[in-house]
């Protein structure tokens, strides 16, 4: 499955891909991560419908991942699930708001992101029955 890490900040879409790692529970497929670090770009793999599990850094500058979810799930057929990183538990409100499907405060936990993500999997593959073969976004 493709899991689409976005965030301006190298450090924080490292600390993302080493919690989720290469499979992040044992009864969910082997990932495949996609980094971003635009907006643009986030769209772009979210629009191509190869992206099957988003991780938003609510922090990302200039485009925020609270927007991006937002514009995603109002514009996105079949959005995939998205988790967002937010900097205090005090912006669950905002994240109710940007309807992301789960949510993660910094400072990240690895075995928290990990498990949320594999939970967003689970729901991902039940709704779509099995994950797709990569496709090249150009």
């Amino acid at each position: 499955m493709r899991v689409l890490v976005y965030s301006d900040d190298a450090g924080t879409r490292e600390k993302v891909r080493l919690a989720i790692g290469r499979r992040p529970a044992a009864d969910v497929p082997l990932v495949e991560i996609v980094e971003c670090a635009t907006q643009p770009a986030v769209l772009k793999y979210l629009d191509s419908g190869d992206i099957d599990v988003a991780v938003l850094d609510g922090e990302a500058a200039p485009a925020g991942g609270m927007g991006i979810s937002r514009q995603a799930k109002d514009e996105v057929h079949n959005c995939p699930p998205i988790l967002l990183i937010i900097a205090r538990r005090d912006d669950r409100w905002l994240a109710n708001w940007s309807r992301a499907d789960a949510v993660v405060a910094q400072p990240l936990d690895p075995m928290a992101v990990a498990e949320t993500v594999a939970d967003l999997m689970r729901r991902r593959l039940s709704s779509s029955g099995s994950p797709r073969p990569a496709q090249p976004v150009s």
